[in-house]
């Protein structure tokens, strides 16, 4: 049966945007719920690997396998697909063109299902070149177990591709929540996998390592189950095909090469990152690792939730014209900032209690707490450059130009690799315990590099729209509240006494948080907050 999509109002100067503007807070608030929930069990998942792994040469080799089949998930999955498929065929959906949308998804599914499958079975035939060449650095026992975990790992990845045609699908009819709880599966089967195996087979190590592998493949399948009979009930209709003649394919194409162009810059450059690391003393890839999962928590929930679901109303609102566009992009900015904001200064400062809470148990101990945090406050220097840069670029990709942040993302990949290089091997020779801080250096090129991306995105996207950005005076306002909930935070850090890591976190962030909401609400810029909440009881 053909669902029909969520009608949305279109009127100008008829109150009709201040309604349409509920709606996309209320999609935003669906893909950060999913978000949310799909994130608290990656931490529960990597809560799981600490304890068992910590930072052993096991826990180097996993990341650098996981890290290497995402390259193809990231060249091909969400991000690329979204930018060259969904506006496109959430145009055919408002023109009323249905049949030719669908036919337009059956011809993507199609040639990205071949495509994802051919370099899937490319990467386990090339696994022992890829590791030999990109992981050098890792003696030989890690690098043979590298090798047998990417080859378990490429077909995972190629699953996911597809979940990733799924969640465009879904997206485009106005469904967020689905395609971004799905993980939920995946980090599932990945937690069942390690307490399976550790607990009632005994096992450890390099066989644990195995084993994980296996239920992320599982998890992979599990994903992608999820979602497809959801989007196969939106089309109506299903064909696949592998025809470039079907109206849109071309012109998708057209749209994905330099997209995939950009992400393959942006995610070699990230495996370089781990490349590098293994060069560092042992455990540096793995906290590279440790950190970049929380790094990444903010930047999801606040940042891509706000990207995702204004994707496809810019699209739409891409025939009204640039004027629409600008006053789009400058509401979801103060979105992001009120949340990025403090989440940057909690990491900073209090980062030591939150990986201490959430990663402190088994292998993991005092010294990979506090070289974890030096990570993740590097990371956190550009956490909110990286986030609003996501929201930039779907402006772009509504406008139907994918070139300009391919060639901005090309600066950003080349600025953070240089800086990271030549930062990583002097602080490698300070010694946290056993653990160096190497993989600081390449936290802080990332960083640098992240806000150079936003400085030229911003300054090509004014050329396209005219002048945007966050309301006067509100940036200051959120900073000062962020400041004085840093205050709060620290203070009561220092004046609680030893707790449990659970107990110490709880007692130092409802602090912060309090104040910081406190603060915002008296100063009147608490307005992202209301729209979440209503949002979040729309979405239930």
């Amino acid at each position: 049966m053909k669902v029909p999509p969520d009608p949305v109002p279109t009127g100008i100067g008829d109150g009709s945007e201040e309604l349409a503007e509920a709606g996309r807070s209320r999609a935003s608030a669906r893909v950060a719920a999913g978000i949310l929930l799909s994130r608290i069990t990656g931490l529960v998942r990597e809560r799981v690997f600490a304890h068992y792994f910590g930072a052993s040469p096991f826990a180097d080799a996993w990341r650098a396998a996981l890290r290497m089949p995402n390259v193809l998930q990231n060249l091909l999955g969400e991000g690329t697909l979204s930018a060259s498929f969904i506006p496109i065929y959430s145009e055919l959906l408002e023109e009323g063109r249905t049949e030719e949308g669908a036919r337009f998804a059956g011809a993507v599914f199609g040639l990205l299902t071949v495509t994802a499958g051919a370099l899937g079975l490319l990467g386990i035939a090339l696994a022992p070149v890829l590791v030999n060449v990109f992981f050098d650095g890792f003696d030989p026992a890690r690098q043979a177990l590298t090798i047998d975990l990417v080859r378990i790992l490429f077909p995972m990845t190629a699953l996911l591709v597809i979940s990733a045609w799924a969640l465009g699908i879904l997206n485009s009819h106005r469904r967020f929540f689905l395609p971004y709880v799905a993980p939920v599966a995946w980090n599932a089967s990945i937690i069942t996998a390690m307490l399976v195996g550790a607990i009632a087979w005994g096992l450890s190590g390099e066989a644990l390592a195995r084993i994980l592998a296996w239920g992320a493949l599982v998890g992979g399948g599990l994903q992608l189950g999820v979602q497809l009979p959801s989007a196969l009930r939106r089309l109506g209709r299903f064909r696949p095909s592998l025809s470039l003649r079907v109206f849109g394919v071309r012109q998708a194409i057209r749209n994905f090469v330099p997209v995939v162009a950009a992400r393959g810059a942006v995610n070699l450059g990230g495996w370089l990152d781990f490349t590098l690391a293994a060069y560092l003393a042992t455990g540096a890839v793995a906290s590279l690792g440790y950190a970049q999962t929380l790094y990444l928590l903010p930047i999801s929930l606040f940042g891509m939730s706000v990207a995702a679901s204004e994707l496809p109303e810019l699209s739409r609102d891409r025939q009204r014209g640039t004027h629409a566009l600008h006053g789009q992009v400058s509401t979801a900015m103060g979105r992001v900032g009120y949340f990025l904001i403090p989440s940057t200064l909690a990491y900073v400062f209090l980062g030591n209690v939150i990986t201490s809470a959430l990663y402190e148990t088994g292998a993991f101990g005092p010294t990979e707490v506090q070289v974890t945090w030096a990570v993740l406050a590097a990371y956190a220097l550009g956490m909110p450059a990286s986030a609003v840069s996501r929201l930039l670029s779907s402006a772009f990709y509504a406008l139907r130009d994918t070139r300009t942040p391919a060639r901005i993302a090309y600066v950003r990949v080349v600025l953070s690799l240089g800086v990271g290089f030549a930062l990583m091997f002097p602080l490698d020779r300070i010694e946290v315990g056993t653990l160096r801080l190497g993989a600081t250096g390449l936290a802080l090129g990332a960083s640098l590099a992240a806000w150079t991306e936003l400085v030229l995105l911003r300054r090509a996207l004014r050329r396209s729209i005219g002048v945007f950005g966050i309301e006067r005076g509100r940036l200051p306002r959120l900073c000062l509240a962020g400041a004085l909930g840093t205050v709060a935070g620290v203070s009561a850090l220092f004046l609680l006494p030893t707790l449990h890591p659970w107990g110490l976190a709880l007692g130092t962030l409802i602090p912060f948080g309090g104040v910081y909401l406190g603060v915002t609400a008296l100063l009147g810029v608490s307005q992202p907050l209301r729209e979440l909440r209503g949002g979040s009881r729309s979405a239930t």
